[in-house]
């Protein structure tokens, strides 16, 4: 069996949605690489009651490790590490040491002398972030709040408490896998194998009717841990597996691509932006976008690098800049309407030529949730692919949901022509 995990993201502004979690999904992707089953991500306020309640149900649950991030500042609403400390029946005391190292990264971080005295409060909230529960191991701060590792006892499971800003919990984890109560929980997991293949235009219908095949037709099956995501248009396929069912993965594998391969474009982990930095590492790309407002270009730029193949994009969102910017002829618009394909190729030939890309992509439609017309429904997304040396491409879809969802299929469609393009060049 593997080691079992569950996460606590505490924060009154996460629980009612003022922030995003950033921290409960990068924690599970951790524990999830090194094997480790992730039971449960919960949210809690900053209330200590529902915090140890939260803290007795992941023990109820047979879980080996709870990691919970937030609520080690100074101020009042930061009682994390008491209301776990009470919960396992530990005294707090004052590590004088972490009190001392606490007060020089604030020194540091203000300039102060070394000497300098605090405010009594100052001083009263590094005292607070400076408490250990009895029998605790203390994690050295990367901001000004250390971590605390508590050893599981044989009923109740290890925890670990982490900083809640996500650049503070990332620096801390090293560090926070390597402390004794951590090392103690994991070491009787199973290491798991994690796969992940994505495919594109798969339905989800087609995809289950395939997985029930694969019930009968592969040999381990049942070995395999298999989770399915849509997620813009793409389907995700995990699959977690001890080391000996490595040949039952390979077969499923094996029958997902014989049936569907033509959907799959990637079967080794990447995503679709791993696959456009590498094809697109022996070619230039650039982009004239009307409803998806910059959105493929954002894409493709996100990453670090990015600048030795994309040249730049053109947001012409009005007429004005389609005919002015990138030439497509007002006459055609005028006969057809922006949201046509031959402007939207036009829109692509523009951006190549005047860019100089190898590729240029184009993106011209309705995402709602007025603007409809007769024929042209919301969601009309017309396409252009201009590629060096070939005829331009171009093709109109129609995509559901509202404006954000057009926006992000449309985006994601726009980067698997390029990186087809790029693929077949």
């Amino acid at each position: 069996m593997s080691a079992r995990a569950g996460i606590i993201v505490t924060g009154t502004e996460v629980l009612s949605g003022q922030v995003a979690d950033r921290n409960g999904p990068w924690v599970a992707a951790r524990l999830l690489e090194m094997g480790v089953d992730v039971a449960h991500v919960l949210i809690c306020g900053d209330r200590p009651a529902d915090l140890a309640a939260q803290l007795r149900f992941l023990g109820e649950a047979g879980v080996d490790l709870i990691v919970t991030t937030g609520g080690l500042g100074p101020t009042a609403d930061d009682l994390t590490v008491a209301t776990v400390a009470d919960a396992r029946g530990l005294p707090l005391s004052l590590d004088p040491e972490l009190e001392e190292r606490i007060a020089t990264i604030i020194r540091d971080w203000r300039g102060l002398d070394p000497s300098a005295a605090f405010s009594d409060a100052m001083a009263a909230g590094i005292a607070k972030q400076a408490h250990v529960p009895a029998g605790a191991e203390p994690i050295e701060p990367t901001g000004t709040a250390p971590g605390v590792a508590i050893a599981g006892d044989g009923r109740r499971p290890a925890v670990l408490i982490l900083p809640g800003p996500p650049g503070e919990l990332r620096r801390m984890w090293p560090q926070a896998l390597s402390t004794r109560a951590v090392h103690e929980a994991l070491a009787g997991r199973e290491d798991l194998q994690h796969d992940t293949i994505r495919a594109y235009g798969l339905s989800e219908a087609d995809l289950a009717e395939t997985l029930r095949e694969a019930e009968t037709s592969v040999d381990g099956f049942d070995s395999l841990e298999i989770t399915t995501c849509m997620r813009d248009g793409e389907v995700e396929i995990d699959t977690r597996y001890p080391a000996a069912a490595a040949t039952a993965e390979q077969s499923l594998v094996t029958l997902l691509t014989d049936r569907h391969g033509d959907r799959f474009f990637s079967t080794d982990g990447a995503t679709l932006d791993d696959m456009l930095a590498r094809v697109l590492a022996r070619r230039t790309v650039a982009t004239a976008e009307s409803c998806t407002g910059g959105m493929v270009a954002a894409r493709l730029t996100d990453r670090a690098g990015s600048s030795a193949y994309v040249l730049g994009g053109v947001v012409s969102y009005a007429n004005e800049v389609k005919t002015g910017v990138l030439g497509v002829p007002p006459a055609l618009i005028a006969e057809l309407g922006a949201v046509s394909e031959p402007v939207a190729g036009a829109m692509a030939e523009g951006a190549r030529a005047r860019t100089g890309a190898d590729i240029a992509v184009s993106t011209s439609g309705i995402a709602g949730p007025g603007g409809a017309v007769p024929g042209k429904p919301v969601g009309t997304v017309c396409f252009g692919l201009a590629v060096d040396g070939r005829d331009t491409v171009t093709v109109t879809r129609r995509f559901p949901g509202d404006r954000d969802t057009v926006r992000r299929l449309a985006t994601t469609y726009a980067l698997h022509l390029v990186l087809e393009a790029a693929q077949d060049s």
